[in-house]
């Protein structure tokens, strides 16, 4: 195995060229790979806003492309998450919303800060309900294999990891509960063992990115998070959610790529920040697909329409 990875931004006339106008079955074939699958987060809007419009999309792009699977960066549930499994946000936010059949396959979730207003272990056993729905535990990892490419799933709880949310504990009462420490020795063993082609870990709250929740959250995100993550040189993408728009950053001192997909529902602004590669205000969410020399993270607006694309090549 080659382990040296490059890293490509798509950009320009390149990306204009492969994808700017990908909004038809015909266009986004081509994106297609032997491992396919989906990445949303911020998704519950109960249908309102771009949350209905998208859910359809990503069951219209699923009838050309082979999706396998999809992964939900957390705050599936705005905005006190849920009081139980049997809570009607699991209807009118996720069931009745993502209704495509071909969307009835695998979803590996994560909590975010939203769910962690409500009652979380809920969030977990409704594992026990769906059968979609696949949370076997707070933080878990799963390894995905195609046509000889391994792909590995690094699922992190980070409302725990930040002293904001810990220290509030009437608003996030579960947050201070958890063991922090635990999990990190966790992380720090399974990235140890990680020999697969790709490394992804997915979590709610971003490591850098243009925001303006407290500094506080990204401070605790790199210094928790961000130091296992370099130690061990396998990661290639750091996948998250929360802030509501679409940004790639590289920073000069790391050869991770750092992801934050858009709201499956309702966007927010953003600009550039140290090391942005690029960002967009657009609502949407990104197709992940994945060969055993290549992984392309291509981020979907609304419209269908790919508008950037964060390239990894062995």
């Amino acid at each position: 195995m080659i382990s040296l990875k490059r890293t490509f931004s798509v950009l320009g006339s390149a990306l204009l060229a492969l994808s700017v106008f990908s909004q038809t079955p015909a266009e986004w074939k081509p994106l297609e790979k032997p491992l396919n699958f989906y990445l949303a987060n911020d998704l519950g809007r109960n249908g309102y806003y771009d949350q209905k419009p998208i859910a359809e999309l990503m069951g219209r792009m699923a009838e050309t492309i082979d999706i396998e699977f999809v992964v939900a960066a957390g705050d599936v549930h705005h905005f006190e998450g849920v009081r139980s499994v049997d809570d009607p946000l699991w209807m009118t936010n996720y069931e009745l919303i993502y209704s495509h059949p071909d969307l009835m396959l695998p979803w590996y979730p994560v909590l975010g800060n939203h769910e962690y207003r409500g009652n979380t272990q809920a969030v977990v056993d409704y594992s026990n309900v769906s059968a979609r729905w696949q949370m076997p535990a707070r933080y878990y990892t799963k390894v995905m294999e195609e046509d000889g490419t391994t792909l590995r799933l690094v699922m992190i709880d980070t409302a725990p990891l930040l002293d904001k949310y810990r220290e509030d504990t009437e608003k996030y009462p579960d947050a201070s509960r958890q063991d922090i420490n635990r999990q990190l020795v966790w992380m720090d063993s399974v990235l140890t063992v990680a020999k697969e082609d790709w490394v992804l870990v997915v979590g709610h709250h971003p490591i850098y990115a243009d925001t303006d929740k407290n500094e506080s959250e990204r401070a605790d995100m790199q210094k928790r998070v961000d130091t296992l993550l370099r130690k061990h040189g396998n990661v290639d993408m750091y996948l998250c959610g929360h802030i509501h728009n679409f940004q790639h950053i590289r920073k000069p001192d790391s050869k991770i790529d750092y992801v934050v997909n858009s709201s499956g529902s309702l966007s927010r602004k953003v600009k550039p920040v140290d090391g942005t590669r690029f960002c967009s205000d657009k609502s949407g969410f990104s197709l992940i697909t994945v060969d055993k020399d290549e992984l392309d993270l291509h981020m979907i607006d609304k419209d269908g329409k790919v508008i950037y694309t964060v390239r990894r090549i062995r």
